[in-house]
Formats: C-alpha cells, sequence, structure tokens
C-alpha cells in the first residue's frame, strides 16, 4: 500500500510539472500577458516583467505592468500591477515593453508610455507619441514611484527599452524608435537623465528594421539581439557593450507572421529564452483573434559563444535538449 502511494505522489508530481510548466507560461491569473523582460535578482528567484493585453483592447491601448517571479520555473507568483499609466502625468497610455535593472541598491523600472491616437487609415493625422520613463523602487516587485516626473527626452519618440548595467556599473540604454535604431547612450549614476548623446553603433553594415532590442552577457561577450522585421529573433556579438558588432543569424524563426518580443537570461546554471506567441483563444474578440501569452524555451549556446537555434514547442521548460 506505501509502494501504492509513493507511486501515485511521484505520479502527480511529474504531471504538475508538465501541466505547469508548458507553454505559455501558467502565471496562475488570467490574464494576457506579452514582451516579457526576464531577470535574476540576488534573492535567486526568477522574475519576469511584462506588458499586460487588456482582453480585446483596441490598438494596443495597456494601462499597466504586471511582474511575476518563480524560484522552480513551476509555480509562479503574480505580483499584481507594479505601475500604471493613471500614476504617471506626463503619459495616459501604451504601457508598452518594459525592463528592469539593480543599482545602487535599488530596482529601477525602465518603461515606454505615451499619449495621443495613431491613425492607421490618414497617418498624418496620427497625434500618437511615446517616451521612455524610469521608476524606482526598493523591492523588485514595487510599487515603483515615477524617479523624474517625466519621461527621459520628448524627442524623438521611442520605446522598447533596454536598460542593461555592465559589470562595472555602467548603465546603458537601448531602445527602439525614430533614428535610435542601433544606438546606445549611457544614463547617469542616478538613473535620472541621460549621460551626453545616442552614439551609433557599429552594426557591422547590415541594419535591418527592428524593434525590442534585448542585451546580455556571457563569457565576456555581449549579444546585441532583437526581433528582424519585428518577427524573427537574431543576434549580434561584441566584445563591448557599444560595439562594434557582428552579425550572427537567426535564433528563433517567426510565427503566423506576428510580432515577438523577448529576453534571454541564466537561471540556475541554464540559459532561458522567454517570448510571446500569438495564440488563438477562442474566445469572442473580433478585433483580434489570436492573443498574446509569455512562453519559454530552454536556450543553448555552442564552443565558440554562437546561440544554437530555438524552436517554439508545446513543452516549453519541460523539455530539455541539448
Amino acid at each position: 500500500m506505501k509502494l501504492k502511494e509513493a507511486f501515485l505522489s511521484v505520479f502527480v508530481l511529474l504531471f504538475s510539472i508538465i501541466i505547469h510548466s508548458q507553454n505559455p507560461l501558467n502565471f496562475g491569473s488570467n490574464i494576457r500577458t506579452a514582451d516579457p523582460s526576464a531577470h535574476v535578482w540576488q534573492d535567486g528567484r526568477l522574475y519576469i516583467y511584462a506588458s499586460h493585453d487588456i482582453e480585446c483592447q483596441e490598438d494596443f491601448w495597456m494601462k499597466d505592468w504586471h511582474v511575476f517571479s518563480t524560484d522552480d520555473l513551476i509555480n509562479w507568483t503574480d505580483h499584481g500591477a507594479v505601475l500604471s499609466v493613471e500614476e504617471l502625468s506626463w503619459a495616459d497610455n501604451y504601457a508598452w515593453a518594459p525592463d528592469c535593472a539593480y543599482k545602487n541598491g535599488k530596482y529601477y523600472f525602465c518603461f515606454p508610455a505615451g499619449t495621443g491616437h495613431k491613425d492607421r487609415v490618414n497617418p498624418e493625422k496620427s497625434t500618437k507619441w511615446m517616451g521612455i520613463g524610469i521608476a524606482v523602487s526598493d523591492s523588485p516587485t514595487g510599487p515603483f514611484v515615477d524617479h523624474i516626473d517625466a519621461p527621459l527626452w520628448t524627442e524623438p519618440y521611442a520605446n522598447d527599452p533596454c536598460l542593461f548595467i555592465d559589470g562595472d556599473g555602467t548603465p546603458y540604454l537601448y531602445v527602439h524608435g525614430k533614428e535610435l535604431d542601433y544606438k546606445v547612450v549611457e544614463l547617469t549614476n542616478d538613473m535620472k537623465s541621460i549621460k551626453g548623446d545616442f552614439l551609433k553603433m557599429d552594426m557591422g553594415g547590415y541594419k535591418p528594421p527592428m524593434e525590442g532590442p534585448w542585451i546580455f552577457k556571457r563569457n565576456e561577450k555581449y549579444y546585441f539581439t532583437m526581433p528582424e522585421n519585428n518577427k524573427v529573433l537574431t543576434y549580434y556579438m561584441s566584445d563591448s557593450p557599444k560595439g562594434p558588432w557582428t552579425y550572427k543569424g537567426m535564433i528563433m524563426d517567426q510565427e503566423h507572421s506576428s510580432n515577438n518580443h523577448h529576453s534571454i537570461v541564466e537561471y540556475k546554471g541554464q540559459w532561458i529564452l522567454f517570448y510571446h506567441r500569438w495564440i488563438y483563444t477562442g474566445d469572442a474578440c473580433e478585433n483580434r483573434k489570436r492573443q498574446r501569452h509569455i512562453c519559454a524555451e530552454y536556450l543553448f549556446f555552442n564552443e565558440d559563444g554562437s546561440i544554437k537555434p530555438v524552436v517554439r514547442t508545446d513543452e516549453g521548460l519541460t523539455k530539455k535538449e541539448r
């Protein structure tokens, strides 16, 4: 009898692992999520800072950002909305892809937000504007408070920030925006303003349309990754966070001709790619048949540091193959 009970306990545990860590990730709350920014902080937990798709939202009119955390990649905690556009004096919409960084004993939440309306039929009538803000907290789960009560700059238009803190403590900011793709700028030590002008990086002559850059470091090599043409995840490598960069090719191919947005992080010795998929939900949503959901896959490197291509799976983090 005891043997049977032990067998059932193991079966239930394995079944639970398969159910809870398959794609899309189960954050324990019934909300749509996208644009995952993954980080591992001093407490050893893995955190995902994400944008929140309101059900059947109009043209990506998004109002707040959520953070989720885990210590086993199976059970996730939704810490709720850590910041909302209602708390900003300079924006009221477009709570898009965020990032977060740890510096000076504080957590800095870097986010895009904006105002106005994008007229897709008559673009010349559009009033949409977006800028990059910085919020601060003593906790990785917030609540975060606007650090400067203003965007870091007002022109040109920008979104999709990646806030990368190098080993020497230097904060680098990469964004997607008008005339800002493939550029980098340092932030001041107090994280309240940009330091000097944006630097145009040497990308080796290849600069395709892009969004959402993500920069990370591994074995003294820097990786500049992005959704090329907004859909295919590709990457460059360099010996410096400012380049020059060498183009290396594809990480993950496109799906459904839909955009992708991602992050890459090492957790307990294993590298993981977080991304979002557009999944048909079957819900009654006239303006959007597929909706975005955060997923994850293990990511592996070749001996020379190049990234092995990643294929989307339904198993996600339950499938670990080199």
